[in-house]
């Protein structure tokens, strides 16, 4: 006896473009890839290199160990190189390791490098540091710890830019995460601006590029959205602000789902149209995931909703130039 199929829901999902791995991120992932290339394994990570599991766990299988701290190196390994996350580390941490020997590779993105440079720039001119972040992430802990002790105040939201009580404010200069909500920061911005009319601008905005071009892409895909998924991890600072923009920007629901297996398909209800992105740190391997998981369950039509198209292109360190990579390679690199 056959039975007739039952007809699939129609939906569109709009998918967003940029969505994924940034270039800071792709440099990072590739500094190691080369560095297993070039010195075999293992090759240590101090921190996750990218806050994205599936990343982290793809290396560890090449031959890459994620390590807390430097002192979990075992002796007989001090020659094998270690790599610093893409987030960026404090002095201290490459002052630790050249006291032990220990050869680094730094995947800081540029980006970051760009406000730490920033941030000691406000200081040689004798200002006060406002640094607009959030506490504990692992880049805010690198930008502090570029300058010393009590140099560096840290404020998180408007509240806080309403509590600060500086001890010269007349002499103040901010900058921020590169990975935060471009609306929320330009609201601590201008308080802080009418508290203290000198606070003093970086050079160049903090906010990365790749930040504000998901979030603008995000931005003109949300309105009318039932449900708006954001494929990241928990410990995803730009990821998690994704989630934020698309309500604010009129999706219905919004979700932060690691892989296509998070998705509690059968509380999703009455879906007409879903949208979809990625934070900076996760694989398009896994957009693609999602979106066959849709194909599946319901008459998909793919609408794309691109807003600017990015060329950025971040070099290796100089030690890694020569190191040539396979097809295979570009492939993990790229997220594919």
């Amino acid at each position: 006896m056959t039975f007739p199929s039952l007809a699939k829901q129609p939906i569109t999902l709009r998918l967003c473009g940029p969505r994924g791995f940034c270039a800071g991120v792709d440099r990072a992932i590739q500094i190691v890839v080369l560095a297993l290339k070039e010195f075999g394994a293992p090759v240590y990570v101090r921190h996750e290199i990218v806050h994205n599991r599936y990343v982290v766990e793809g290396l560890e299988a090449k031959g890459a160990i994620f390590v807390e701290e430097l002192d979990e190196i075992p002796e007989e390994h001090r020659k094998q190189p270690v790599v610093f996350s893409a987030h960026g580390v404090p002095k201290s941490v490459p002052a630790d390791a050249a006291s032990r020997n220990l050869f680094y590779l730094d995947a800081t993105c540029p980006l970051v490098s760009k406000v730490h440079k920033q941030a000691m720039r406000h200081n040689k001119l004798g200002r006060h540091v406002v640094l607009i972040g959030h506490a504990g992430h692992p880049e805010v802990i690198g930008t502090m710890g570029q300058l010393p002790e009590g140099a560096v105040s840290l404020v998180e939201t408007i509240e806080d830019a309403e509590l600060y009580t500086p001890s010269d404010p007349d002499n103040l200069g901010f900058v921020t995460q590169t990975t935060l909500s471009v609306d929320d920061t330009a609201g601590v911005i201008k308080r802080l601006h009418e508290r203290f009319p000198n606070l003093t601008a970086p050079a160049a905005d903090s906010i990365c590029y790749a930040t504000t071009n998901r979030q603008e892409a995000v931005k003109q895909a949300a309105p009318g959205c039932d449900l708006f998924l954001i494929v990241g991890a928990p410990n995803s600072s730009n990821s998690k602000r994704l989630v934020e923009v698309a309500l604010r920007a009129g999706a219905t629901r919004s979700v932060l789902v690691q892989r296509a297996s998070e998705i509690e398909w059968d509380s999703l209800g009455d879906l007409r149209t879903v949208g979809l992105s990625a934070g900076a740190s996760a694989p398009e391997v896994i957009v693609n995931e999602i979106i066959e998981a849709f194909r599946d369950r319901y008459d998909m039509v793919i609408e794309l909703a691109d807003t600017v198209e990015e060329t950025e292109n971040f070099l290796v360190n100089r030690e890694l130039r020569h190191v040539p990579l396979t097809t295979q390679d570009m492939a993990f690199v790229n997220g594919e």
